[in-house]
C-alpha cells in the first residue's frame, strides 16, 4: 500500500513540475494524516500544494488505499528542512546544517557548513575552518539552516538608496 500511495505522489508532482521531498502518515486521535513535502528549483508555491493536493486526494479515493478517516497535506518542507535521506543530505551540499550525532558517551550538537556526501559519510566545515567526516550511521538527527538575518537581505538595496539621495 505504501508503495502504490507513494507512487500516486510521484506521478502527480512530476505532472505539476515538482519533485517529491518527503512523505510520512502519521496516526492521530481522529485518523490519520498523509503529510506530503514538496520541492522544486524555484520554491514551491500554495498554488502547487492545491493542484497536487486535489490530484492526489481524487486518485487515493477513487482506488481507497487509505482505510479509515485521514487528512491529507501537501507542503514544502520549509527553510529549515529535516535531513533523513541521503539525497535530503546531497540537496543540501553547501548550505549551513545542524546535526545531532550519536557520541561515546551522550549525542553531540554540530552545526556547519556541508561540503560533501560520499556513500557513508558526510564532509561538514566549521566555522573556524575546520572540516570533519561524520559516518551517516551516527547521524540522529539533521536539518538546514536559514539565517534570517544574513539569507534575507536585498543585495543592492541599500546601495539603491543612497545612490537617490
Amino acid at each position: 500500500m505504501q508503495e502504490k500511495i507513494e507512487s500516486i505522489v510521484k506521478e502527480s508532482c512530476a505532472a505539476h513540475g515538482v519533485a517529491l521531498y518527503d512523505m510520512e502518515m502519521k496516526p492521530t486521535g481522529r485518523g490519520k494524516v498523509l503529510l506530503i513535502y514538496v520541492t522544486s528549483l524555484g520554491g514551491v508555491k500554495v498554488s502547487d500544494c492545491q493542484r497536487i493536493s486535489r490530484k492526489i486526494e481524487h486518485q487515493l479515493e477513487e482506488e481507497d488505499l487509505i482505510q479509515g478517516k485521514y487528512i491529507l497535506e501537501v507542503s514544502s518542507p520549509g527553510l529549515e528542512r529535516e535531513l533523513k535521506k541521503k539525497s535530503h543530505f546531497v540537496s543540501a551540499i553547501n548550505e549551513q546544517i545542524k546535526l545531532t550525532v550519536h557520541g561515546d558517551e551522550q549525542n553531540e550538537h554540530l552545526q556547519g557548513k556541508l561540503l560533501e556526501v560520499n556513500p557513508d559519510r558526510i564532509t561538514l566545515q566549521y566555522g573556524d575552518g575546520e572540516a570533519e567526516e561524520i559516518l551517516l550511521s551516527r547521524i540522529k538527527k539533521a536539518k538546514t539552516l536559514f539565517d534570517y538575518k544574513q539569507d534575507l537581505k536585498k543585495p543592492g538595496k541599500a546601495e539603491t538608496k543612497k545612490e537617490k539621495e
